[in-house]
């Protein structure tokens, strides 16, 4: 069986920095082991551009004209997809579309709006989510068919960070650190830690999705403990290296409808970092119950201090709480199982066509 993998973002390019190990593979969603289970990738080449409808029609024109060279498409993302996405819901496209969906489904107020959504969805023939909780919610809008959604375990490329803590024997694991940028609660967070004596690095772009970081923390009153550092550019190395050198990796979100701050949450996971996050019911796994490590409600200073006070009060619990992150990361949220899930969902497309 063939594939043809889509992304928005430059995916072969991907592909050949994470063969030299200059990248975690799941940045790809499980399409480097793909091979290993016996399906082919074609790699999609994206045009770079901010016009979302010239992104579709380029992306259109490539699938199109490829459509010979493979059995169905695998996408990481229907951004970029719907023109492929409505020929298929009208039986004008001949492959099978298996694709991810980050957010719940929503019904739309526009009646015009929700109409053109109900003939997109036909055109999915299976649907992947992070958690049961986002089919749960898709469901309710009767645009998701059942049988046709999946839960997938993504998670983290353990092989790539098992060779950057090869690479930094004998670590000495302080402070806490903040690494991600999307929907982050700084002023929770700031607040919490100036309630604490301990230390905080954040790692975070000054800018993103026009949200303006570098403002805010402006003016935010930030205690000497806590220090932000502004990053550009591919940082993953080097911010994996400061998860692993930190107590604890902390992960203070805004409130959403999906799983904002689970790529930081399997990062740690892999590196056997604890966690301290915002409780998020859309995420996969219980950071609590499987004892990796806190949850903590939205916006909530007292929580967030306590929390901090508790893994620094208490290492040899937190540096528990960081094995059996590790632990679960081996059994399911990683790249491999990933794949597997993923093959798996394409062998049974194949049999149905």
């Amino acid at each position: 069986m063939t594939v043809y993998y889509y992304h928005n973002i430059p995916a072969s390019a991907f592909y050949e920095k994470w063969k030299k190990g200059l990248l975690p593979g799941h940045l790809l969603y499980g399409a480097t082991h793909l091979p290993e289970l016996g399906i082919k990738v074609i790699y999609h080449r994206p045009v770079l551009t901010p016009y979302r409808w010239k992104l579709s029609l380029h992306t259109a024109w490539v699938i199109w004209r490829q459509r010979k060279r493979y059995d169905a498409v695998y996408a990481s993302t229907f951004r970029g997809l719907e023109l492929i996405i409505f020929l298929r819901a009208v039986k004008l496209f001949p492959h099978p579309i298996i694709c991810w969906h980050h957010q719940p489904a929503v019904t739309a107020r526009n009646p015009f709006r929700e109409a053109l959504a109900r003939i997109f969805y036909k055109g999915l023939d299976e649907t992947i989510f992070f958690s049961q909780k986002l089919i749960d919610d898709s469901l309710k809008t009767k645009k998701i068919r059942p049988d046709h959604a999946h839960v997938v375990h993504w998670g983290a490329d353990l092989d790539f960070y098992d060779r950057l803590m090869g690479s930094m024997p004998g670590v000495c694991h302080r402070g806490f650190v903040s690494t991600g940028k999307e929907l982050r609660d700084m002023p929770t967070l700031v607040n919490a830690f100036n309630r604490t004596k301990e230390s905080l690095d954040i790692y975070i772009c000054k800018v993103d999705r026009g949200f303006n970081y570098e403002q805010l923390f402006n003016s935010l009153s930030l205690h000497s403990n806590v220090r932000v550092h502004y990053i550009s550019g591919n940082v993953i190395d080097p911010l994996a290296r400061k998860v692993y050198q930190s107590a604890c990796a902390v992960i203070c979100c805004r409130e959403s409808n999906y799983t904002v701050g689970l790529t930081t949450v399997v990062e740690a996971m892999a590196l056997g970092i604890p966690i301290i996050c915002s409780r998020n019911a859309q995420m996969p796994m219980d950071i609590e119950r499987e004892g990796c490590g806190i949850t903590v409600d939205y916006g909530d200073e007292k929580g967030w201090a306590w929390s901090v006070d508790y893994m620094a009060s208490y290492p040899k619990a937190a540096a528990l709480m960081g094995h059996k992150g590790r632990l679960l990361a081996e059994k399911y949220y990683n790249d491999r199982v990933c794949a597997q899930e993923i093959a798996a969902i394409l062998s049974h497309v194949k049999l149905k066509s």
